[in-house]
């Protein structure tokens, strides 16, 4: 696991306040939404807006590429990582 995937789940359990998941349950591929960790959209909306702070990436909520990022952390990991200035 890459420390961009650990720091995509700490900010999750965080901004969510998953208090009885550790990044280490939260599997990379495993859905977010519904089934996996079962986040609905008011969720979603808090990790939009915590992406947006943290690294500046904004997203159209009603988009499907946007659903396509939400999917699972690996997908929100490379929206990082495509939006990252190195």
């Amino acid at each position: 696991m890459s420390e961009l995937h650990k720091e995509i789940k700490k900010m999750i359990i965080d901004c969510l306040d998953l208090e009885d998941i550790d990044v280490e349950d939260i599997n990379d591929d495993s859905p977010l939404f519904v089934e996996g960790l079962g986040l609905d959209s008011i969720d979603a909306l808090e990790i939009g807006l915590m992406l947006q702070k943290k690294y500046g990436i904004k997203l159209e909520s009603d988009s499907e590429a946007t659903r396509q990022y939400f999917a699972s952390v690996n997908s929100l990991v490379a929206l990082v990582s495509s939006n990252r200035v190195n």
